[in-house]
């Protein structure tokens, strides 16, 4: 039987062990955005990041490493309203507020909440709606803090498989949670959430964990088998690797979006909810690729 001497001893080895052999080094992103409107135009971002009504960004901060994807509410279009506008702004601001450090890495829902409010505060009016999605590697902690407002999403893939991913928020078939700016005197009728109703999560990341990061055009035509087996030709932590890899995923949803053949995850959603629906969904896609590497200046 050991004495407590002794067991004491052991333990205090072990927890010494343990702690010499954490990772101290700083984590970073490797990521590219690629991308098709709905009017075809392969690849073509209109000005900043921008894929049809869909918009992200890529922001760098001394301390983390932020993505972020919007997709604005086509619907008004019928008013007289450009789409793109909301999630283009949007996304701007949020992408100017990490630049500028005001932002706390575990919070990236404040990130949002800081964004959306600017756009409130706005001298000029600004209409539109948009759903959003905000990744944050805090690059100390090695920690993925995330917040998801709609259909739009993350999935977490180590080893070839799903292990860790955004939970869709839907008021009812094809009704994301959105955020939105309606017109005087019609705040009450326009569907609007708040950015505080966003699913956040936090998760532990390991050096060769691949993020992608997209709107719903990704996830209503390419179920996740499809996505692992394109993610099987990343084969390097490099920028040429992650965007040669990030198109060709865009490229095959994009594909499978005009098949009037091709039982899609949006058709089998649409049938799960008694509709009568086949084919792929002609939507924008936006994909953002990051592969986790170690940091380097």
């Amino acid at each position: 039987m050991l004495s407590v001497l002794s067991y004491g001893r052991l333990v205090a080895r072990a927890v010494l062990g343990g702690l010499s052999q954490a990772d101290t080094r700083d984590y970073s992103l490797i990521s590219a955005s690629y991308g098709f409107g709905k009017d075809f135009r392969k690849g073509i971002l209109k000005k900043g990041m921008c894929y049809g009504d869909d918009a992200c960004f890529i922001a760098h901060n001394k301390n983390a490493d932020v993505l972020g994807v919007a997709d604005g509410v086509g619907g008004w279009r019928d008013y007289g309203v450009d789409p793109s506008q909301f999630s283009a702004t949007l996304m701007r601001t949020c992408e100017r507020l990490v630049k500028e450090g005001r932002f706390t890495p575990s919070s990236p829902v404040g990130i949002l909440t800081s964004g959306y409010f600017e756009l409130l505060q706005n001298k000029v009016p600004l209409l539109g709606s948009s759903t959003a999605c905000i990744v944050v590697l805090d690059r100390r902690s090695h920690r993925l803090h995330t917040c998801n407002l709609g259909d739009s999403g993350f999935l977490v893939v180590r080893g070839g498989e799903v292990v860790h991913r955004s939970d869709e928020q839907q008021h009812y078939f094809n009704t994301p949670f959105q955020l939105s700016i309606a017109p005087p005197g019609a705040e009450g009728v326009v569907l609007s959430d708040s950015p505080e109703a966003a699913d956040s999560s936090s998760f532990d990341v390991q050096l060769g964990d691949i993020i992608l990061t997209a709107t719903d055009g990704l996830f209503d035509n390419m179920p996740d088998y499809m996505i692992l087996q394109e993610l099987k030709k990343l084969k390097a932590t490099n920028y040429d690797s992650v965007l040669q890899t990030a198109q060709s995923i865009a490229k095959q949803a994009h594909n499978l979006a005009y098949d009037p053949n091709y039982m899609s995850p949006f058709a089998q959603f649409a049938c799960d909810n008694g509709l009568n629906v086949r084919g792929g969904k002609p939507d924008d896609i936006t994909v953002l690729l990051s592969i986790v590497a170690e940091y380097t200046d």
